[in-house]
């Protein structure tokens, strides 16, 4: 019998779950949510599926907040997601700048591959959801299967093309959520009645 895929999903961090900015995110208080973006993950929770975070922060490697403040953004997050009956699993991070030439930072999928290997999981399926080609590629790489918002740089993402095979476009982390769930609805009727079939005959 074919393996479940696992009931997960990979998002970036600015741009889909928070508002982003060129300056980076550096502060709690800079640390805005997406309209209806925290609602999304405690939507997905509810659902049944696991959430995990891969973002690339090389505003610690650039020396433009340290980790303490990186900290401090998780947990205001952490906070707001409890008050909705939400969570994330980890959020897995990148500090490093691209002149570190690293094995983590997006579009390179060590990110990713650390995921996989903390939770036991075989990534192939995953949804992976971003707002850059970077975000996707990193995913692509492991088997993921790449979903665009066009929240954050999303819509500049989309404009200038390129984007991998098969890459499913939505508005925001929320049109995702709704889409992937009921994607799993419709998809249930038909892996119960093949597992209906199959098991069909004389109890022994």
């Amino acid at each position: 019998m074919p393996q479940a895929q696992p009931k997960f999903v990979i998002l970036d961090r600015d741009g889909v779950i928070n508002l982003d900015s060129d300056q980076f995110i550096k502060t709690p208080d800079e640390w805005v949510p997406i309209e209806g973006s925290l609602e999304a993950i405690a939507m997905l929770n509810q659902a049944g599926y696991r959430v995990a975070i891969a973002s690339n922060q090389s505003g610690i490697g650039r020396g433009l907040f340290e980790m303490s403040a990186l900290n401090a953004m998780h947990e205001k997050m952490y906070k707001a997601l409890a008050n909705l009956g939400g969570r994330v699993e980890a959020v897995f991070f990148c500090p490093h700048t691209a002149a570190d030439n690293c094995d983590c930072r997006k579009p390179k999928p060590g990110l990713f591959e650390q995921i996989g290997e903390r939770f036991g999981i075989e990534l192939r399926m995953v949804p992976v959801v971003g707002d850059s080609l970077r975000d996707l590629d990193a995913g692509v790489a492991v088997g993921c299967i790449p979903h665009l918002v066009r929240t954050g740089k999303g819509a500049k993402t989309l404009a200038k093309g390129g984007l991998p095979d098969g890459t499913r476009v939505h508005d925001d982390l929320a049109a995702f959520a709704r889409w992937l769930i009921a994607e799993s609805a419709h998809k249930a009727p038909a892996a119960n009645a093949g597992a209906h079939s199959m098991n069909s005959g004389p109890d022994r």
